[in-house]
């Protein structure tokens, strides 16, 4: 099995062509972003081609008509020859009956564009808890994840000592990893590399060993992985000053780098 690294575009700066240069010297096999957020379709299709990086997007919905609106979204992504849909669909605020009508139908639309579709695991959306992604899994076989623990960290105040169940159902049908590191008071460490977050990184690491022996047994072709951690203000900020408590792009190169190492060490 092989190990596909990707890096957000999320919190980079600068022309489109830097940004590309940067991501394919730093040895990422291809970009995320939103595919509703690239301005310029045919010079995003040409830094792809040129720079031999494969596409994995990301597509949001608003409501009221999810289902339409999402399918909208992936039809425009497509141009761009995307690896996987990791979709940001649905609501939280959605009633239990209305939210199994919306997987089923995402379903089908993902059988009819040939295309996987990760769900991701975020608050806001229908996977915003473990409790809710359980219940939710358990009802629907055939539902894909793109794994963001981060986030359940943070609605559950906890480190998921009491979701295990949950977190092994959704590593189990994760397709994609978005490797953010979190904690019982949001969806964020302040800087991984620093020891006092050493057990909340080991923690999530845990995590994502299911996720690659999960992979192992489906006989899995490759793992894809995302270090997203995001900009401020999501990143946490000095007082007073504003200035982010950690550098963007060193922080996601570490994490890609050491998670290449935890992947080594489990296959």
């Amino acid at each position: 099995m092989d190990l596909r690294i990707y890096k957000s575009l999320w919190g980079m700066t600068g022309p489109l062509e830097e940004q590309f240069q940067q991501i394919k010297a730093a040895g990422y096999d291809g970009v995320e972003s939103a595919a509703q957020e690239i301005k310029e379709p045919k010079k995003f299709q040409d830094l792809l081609k040129d720079h031999q990086l494969s596409y994995v997007a990301l597509v949001y919905t608003e409501g009221p008509e999810h289902v339409d609106e999402m399918k909208r979204r992936i039809n425009d992504a497509m141009r761009y020859s995307p690896k996987k849909i990791v979709a940001h669909a649905g609501r939280d605020t959605m009633s239990f009956g209305k939210t199994i009508r919306f997987f089923e139908q995402a379903l089908r639309l993902e059988e009819e564009l040939s295309i996987p579709i990760a769900h991701e695991t975020h608050r806001r959306r229908p996977l915003y808890s473990p409790m809710n992604t359980l219940v939710l899994l358990r009802e629907l076989p055939d539902i894909r994840v793109n794994a963001d623990f981060s986030h359940w960290c943070c609605v559950t105040e906890s480190m998921l000592e009491d979701h295990a169940e949950a977190v092994m159902m959704a590593a189990r049908r994760a397709i994609h990893v978005h490797g953010r590191v979190g904690y019982e008071n949001g969806p964020q460490v302040p800087d991984p590399r620093i020891p006092e977050w050493e057990d909340r990184v080991r923690k999530h690491e845990s995590w994502w060993d299911t996720i690659i022996a999960s992979h192992l047994t489906r006989h899995e072709r490759e793992l894809t992985f995302v270090p997203e951690f995001g900009p401020p203000t999501y990143m946490q900020t000095i007082p007073a000053t504003g200035h982010p408590a950690s550098d963007l792009w060193d922080v996601c190169l570490w994490s890609a780098n050491r998670f290449r190492e935890q992947f080594k060490r489990s296959v």
